[in-house]
């Protein structure tokens, strides 16, 4: 996926902020049952080709003869999407299927009654059930209802870095936090910036507190916040975390001028290519941007490896934060239920993930990994499929996951602790204030 993804992921959210005041009047006339074209919406961006391929190869079907119904596909534009969507939603027209990234993306839709709760339809569908990576399809949920059906690459955060550097240095990759804390001494040492750290887009320093709160005290933390607990700021294990993060930050371990340094320009990812930083908390796409930008450190010398653990931590370091993947939920009142699940299914199919493998993406399904060898780069692209095949859990990213109203503030305050201008009790103060 390219550089822009994450990016557009921290205002995709913000589409859904007034959906909690829509009715439910869904599309078409029916209630769900069988008959009539499904009208799916999705993000137009170079990844829809995958979805066309799919209409394409649905409507052409047995399944769609089944279910008497076919499926129109109807593309918008990226950076207009959110706000169409949740124009769309409220009124007559609504999509009987769309495209979403899960967590606070949906949560309005959810309350008002707008979503149908798959969680029956997948445990009782062998395709659906086992079709796709676990720990994906879980992030999908809300309140441990599945709301959403994979149909995108997965997007996984991990740490880059530049094996040159550390091949000169002597440098191991760290396991553990104190190894990790120990490896930012030496590199300070040989005159080196740890970590590159894009702190103007304020969401790179998310990162760090995501997996922090995760290794510290494990999934189970953010998933009561993300269910609308705003108590849980208060665990321990925030706090924890982000006296951590601040220990990182007044040690040095982002350079003096992070908070001038941008993602979005090439900045942060310059620096880890040019050996001005050793290391790159950044999302899978990490891996396109230097392509892009850094073709040969791309192909040469750009290493990565997981968030190492906390030691005396809950969170196993298996764990996964990021962004899953995309995914289909389908309104309450779609017109043809029957052939909006039978379109569903193909997500899981070989054709599809074959396409998504093609466009450069890494799927979400459970075949993929035998595959992924017709990848632009096998090697990173099986690295990030085992990841999450074996992560226990894949936590959303923070301000895709909570609602939309709080994601700003919540950003705002932590790049308050970034900066020095809120302490660790401040911040968690705050958080606990969010509503």
């Amino acid at each position: 996926m390219e550089s822009y993804s994450r990016r557009w992921f921290l205002g995709a959210g913000a589409g859904v902020v007034a959906a909690a005041g829509l009715t439910a009047c869904g599309s078409g006339s029916g209630s769900g049952g069988s008959g009539g074209t499904v009208n799916a919406m999705t993000y137009g961006d170079d990844a829809v080709k995958v979805q066309e391929k799919a209409v394409t190869r649905f409507n052409a079907s047995a399944a769609a003869k089944t279910a008497k119904g076919k499926v129109k596909l109807q593309k918008v534009p990226g950076a207009d999407y959110p706000a169409k969507l949740r124009t769309a939603m409220g009124s007559p027209n609504a999509p009987d299927v769309f495209f979403n990234w899960g967590g606070g993306s949906i949560k309005a839709y959810k309350e008002a009654d707008q979503l149908i709760d798959l969680t029956d339809t997948i445990q009782s569908d062998s395709v659906l059930k086992s079709g796709f990576l676990p720990s994906v399809l879980a992030s999908g949920a809300l309140e441990n209802k599945m709301y959403g059906i994979p149909m995108r690459g997965m997007q996984p955060v991990l740490v880059f870095y530049n094996k040159t550097l550390f091949t000169e240095h002597k440098l191991q990759t760290p396991k553990t936090w104190d190894q990790l804390l120990d490896l930012n001494a030496k590199l300070k040492k040989a005159k080196i910036t740890p970590f590159a750290l894009g702190g103007a887009d304020i969401w790179p320093e998310l990162m760090w507190l995501e997996y922090l709160v995760d290794r510290i005290g494990g999934p189970q933390v953010f998933a009561k916040i993300k269910d609308g607990d705003t108590s849980a700021w208060g665990d321990p294990a925030v706090l924890k975390a982000a006296e951590a993060a601040k220990q990182l930050i007044d040690d040095g371990a982002f350079g003096k001028g992070f908070s001038s340094v941008a993602y979005t320009n090439g900045g942060a990812p310059a620096l880890l290519a040019k050996g001005r930083a050793a290391m790159h908390l950044m999302g899978s796409w990490e891996y396109s941007t230097q392509l892009g930008k850094f073709p040969d450190f791309a192909k040469k010398d750009l290493g990565w490896f997981a968030f190492p653990s906390y030691d005396g931590g809950a969170g196993d370091i298996r764990n996964v934060v990021g962004n899953p993947t995309n995914y289909w939920s389908v309104n309450a009142r779609v017109s043809n239920k029957d052939a909006a699940i039978a379109f569903l299914r193909d997500c899981a199919s070989e054709a599809y993930t074959k396409d998504l493998i093609a466009n450069g993406d890494v799927p979400t399904t459970t075949i993929a990994e035998k595959l992924l060898d017709a990848s632009p780069n096998p090697e990173f692209a099986k690295f990030q499929y085992q990841m999450v095949q074996n992560a226990p859990a894949f936590t959303l990213s923070w301000d895709q996951a909570v609602d939309p109203n709080v994601s700003q503030p919540m950003l705002t305050e932590v790049n308050k602790l970034f900066v020095g201008k809120s302490s660790p009790s401040q911040f968690v103060s705050a958080l606990k204030g969010l509503k």
